[in-house]
């Protein structure tokens, strides 16, 4: 799935994570801010690049600002955001659920 335009999925609320999507040349970068990146920042990372696989995204800059979110809220937020921006809004990747 080709990025198109920079997007944003979730909120900097408690139990949240904000995604921001952004075109890239190659591979996948990602700048995480959590509060608890120590513990948690490899999980983080982890589920945000499984879910980029599964929707078959190769090239990206994703931001994620960490607000102590579970793993499906992670994954909910980065189909969200890659779906606007791949202007793929209206074609829900429901086999990446």
């Amino acid at each position: 799935m080709e990025i198109k335009e920079t997007a944003v999925a979730g909120t900097l609320e408690s139990s949240d994570i904000q995604i921001m999507i952004s075109k890239a040349a190659t591979g996948i970068q990602i700048d995480l801010q959590s509060d608890v990146e120590k513990q948690f920042g490899d999980q983080i990372r982890n589920v945000i690049t499984t879910t980029l696989n599964a929707l078959d995204v190769t090239a990206a800059k994703v931001k994620a600002v960490d607000k102590g979110a579970l793993d499906c809220v992670i994954k909910a937020r980065t189909i969200a955001a890659v779906q606007r921006a791949s202007q793929t809004t209206d074609q829900p990747a429901w086999e990446v659920l």
